[in-house]
């Protein structure tokens, strides 16, 4: 199990970069336009201040859950690319002799890269969102004492919302993780046989599916297929329109993130889930014979 452990930590040092001090710039550049933004006029502190008068909690809650939205398009992106590195970096950096030295299976290696895709690194993602939504909160509270409305009966209702929002975030990553995990273990697969081709592959390859359902079965056109319909089905979040989010946002109830989690819940099919959970250790185990077969042999 330490053995587990270790190999889950060594991909948070190897792609720290991207998970850690990426995000972290990236947050420090926006907090730092924000400030450069009030220090020079851009941004008028009695106006933003009497914004957050007259509807705090509001813009509060929209301003959070937007950034949780784009680091929830971050993550995915960035885990894309890390499932057609991790898997053949070993193969890349010239340790597969080494690793294959070691009392671990390749099974389990492998295993390790799709179990820190899962958990350590959204886990770092989350943590800077976090800290994003911190920011957010203290530029909030600073302008409110620059224009004078700042109370203490508002900065514990700004901190309920915090907490609701970072809740509801963390939900929405955890069941988005679940809900590609068959996609990571696809593209993990075929970057243990091929590398970063993988990427391109991954995007061709259901294309190419449909294709040849469409020459063999018929149909409107290549992109009007069985194939074509289920792959956009689970490329996509199951929020859909007429949810939780629809109906807040065009109402006036504070954000629940507990209505917004059953929501979440009821709408994800969790049939499809365990489906791509079995695919994804498929995949996971089918590279692995290949790793242990062929490479390093």
């Amino acid at each position: 199990m330490r053995a587990f452990i270790a190999l889950v930590r060594r991909e948070l040092i190897e792609h720290r970069g991207a998970f850690l001090w990426g995000p972290l710039a990236l947050v420090g550049v926006l907090f730092g336009a924000t400030l450069i933004a009030f220090t020079f006029g851009r941004v008028d502190a009695r106006f933003s201040g009497a914004m957050f008068t007259v509807a705090p909690l509001r813009i509060f809650e929209i301003g959070f859950l937007g950034f949780g939205a784009g680091w929830a398009l971050y993550l995915i992106a960035t885990l894309f690319f890390y499932c057609g590195d991790a898997f053949w970096a070993d193969r890349r950096n010239n340790s597969m002799l080494f690793w294959k030295s070691m009392p671990v299976s390749d099974f389990r290696v492998l295993m390790s890269k799709l179990t820190a895709a899962t958990t350590i690194l959204p886990g770092t993602v989350y943590a800077i969102a976090l800290l994003s939504g911190l920011l957010l909160f203290g530029v909030a509270f600073v302008t409110m004492l620059i224009n004078g409305s700042a109370t203490w009966a508002a900065f514990g209702s700004i901190a309920v919302i915090y907490g609701q929002v970072a809740l509801a975030i963390l939900v929405a990553f955890a069941v988005g993780l679940l809900w590609y995990l068959p996609l990571m273990g696809v593209i993990g697969g075929l970057a243990t046989a091929m590398g970063r081709w993988a990427i391109p592959v991954s995007l061709v390859l259901p294309a190419i599916v449909s294709m040849f359902e469409w020459v063999i079965l018929g149909g409107i056109h290549p992109f009007s297929t069985h194939t074509w319909n289920y792959i956009s089905y689970r490329a996509s979040l199951p929020f859909g329109e007429g949810g939780y989010l629809d109906a807040w946002f065009l109402g006036d109830a504070p954000f629940s993130a507990l209505a917004f989690a059953t929501d979440l819940i009821n709408r994800t099919d969790w049939l499809q889930v365990l489906i791509g959970l079995a695919v994804a250790l498929l995949a996971v185990y089918l590279a692995s014979e290949y790793r242990r077969r062929v490479i390093g042999d």
